[in-house]
């Protein structure tokens, strides 16, 4: 009997509707292939929800999304909304995703196509066979500790005040999900801190290192967070999965993403306890390419890939659909932002079809 699973799709905003069809007509494939059958659902966030009800994330979509095994979101923003205030702006819609799903970990991979390889900045001997997993705790750290603002102290000066706060179930989490992570990979894991200076590192050094006697078969490693920096363009080779809070993670998983050269092929996937997961590529929206067919649409299929290997466990179906996409590069067909001489460009919907008839083909 075949699986039956609930997707709820965010096609947002730009060039999210373009390339979110071309996900969906790639899993309809894949799910015809291996027995899966997946109810969609659209519902609106970011701007076209703005549009349409006044609000970056209606709470009829985010129920929607409750009642899903998972949540594809392409894109949301543009300069349309730019001037509106922060909690009315298309991002607002995307924070309050996160919260309403309790989604705590973010997994951003940063992996080397062949086909791709001269797309890096660095030279192709640093860069060959990278494939790193940064694990980032995403609802808790600087960004969310308290107390936070702009006060005036006793002499009338202002003082901008931020916290860094971790507690041990907090980080003991995102750690489980990390080292989970790691066992299905290359079995290393390396925490990223600032054990050196900051207490609340300090903890965070000190739970990770009690979680992994529950992974005897995960390698950990520990480094600061300003050498891991330099090591990601120094030898990145050397990482397998990285896990790290929600700052470091922040800079460190951008820094690891250009490794690649082309932030349009990088899917990423954030993860909570019990509600489904929301899986996105990292790029924007590009609304000055919006309508035009020029996007490129394989960040998009390889987070469903992801959806199908962390959200659903259908790591055979995702697999099909990370060789097809490798295929596909390997017989020179590109879209503008990964263009180079000799190769075939292609628009939008001309690389959804070439990867539909190589995934039928094989």
């Amino acid at each position: 009997m075949a699986q039956q699973y609930r997707i709820t799709l965010l096609p947002g905003d730009g060039i999210g509707p373009e390339i979110m069809a071309v996900a969906v007509d790639v899993l309809k494939v894949v799910g015809k292939k291996f027995d899966i059958q997946f109810e969609f659902t659209e519902a609106l966030i970011g701007g076209a929800a703005i549009d349409a009800t006044g609000e970056p994330l209606p709470a009829a979509s985010l129920d929607i999304c409750r009642n899903s095994d998972a949540v594809l979101l392409a894109a949301i923003g543009g300069y349309k909304w730019d001037s509106l205030p922060s909690h009315l702006r298309p991002e607002a819609g995307l924070l309050g995703l996160r919260a309403g799903l309790g989604l705590f970990a973010n997994l951003r991979p940063a992996k080397i196509l062949p086909q791709l390889i001269d797309a890096s900045s660095l030279k192709r001997e640093v860069v060959e066979g990278v494939d790193i997993l940064v694990v980032r705790e995403l609802t808790g750290g600087i960004y969310f500790g308290k107390p936070k603002g702009i006060f005036e102290t006793e002499t009338g000066e202002k003082r901008g005040v931020n916290t860094m706060a971790y507690t041990e179930s907090e980080i003991e989490r995102i750690g489980r999900v990390a080292f989970e992570a790691a066992r299905k990979r290359g079995g290393k894991l390396c925490s990223v801190d600032k054990a050196n200076v900051l207490e609340v590192s300090q903890l965070w050094r000190d739970r990770i290192i009690k979680l992994a006697q529950e992974f005897p078969d995960v390698e950990l490693s520990h480094m600061y967070v300003d050498n891991a920096a330099m090591q990601l363009l120094r030898a990145p080779k050397q990482f397998d999965t990285i896990v790290t809070g929600n700052l470091f993670g922040d800079i460190l998983s951008d820094a690891a993403a250009m490794l690649t050269g082309s932030i349009g092929m990088l899917p990423s996937a954030s993860l909570g306890a019990s509600n489904p997961g929301v899986f996105e590529p990292v790029h924007g929206s590009a609304p000055d390419i919006a309508l035009q067919d020029k996007a490129n649409p394989l960040a998009q299929v390889l987070s469903a890939a992801m959806m199908l290997r962390y959200g659903l466990n259908e790591p055979t179906a995702a697999d099909d659909i990370e060789q097809g996409v490798l295929q596909v590069l390997q017989r020179g067909d590109r879209t503008g932002d990964i263009m180079s001489p000799g190769m075939n460009l292609l628009g939008c919907r001309a690389m959804g079809e070439a990867l539909i008839q190589v995934l039928e083909a094989e």
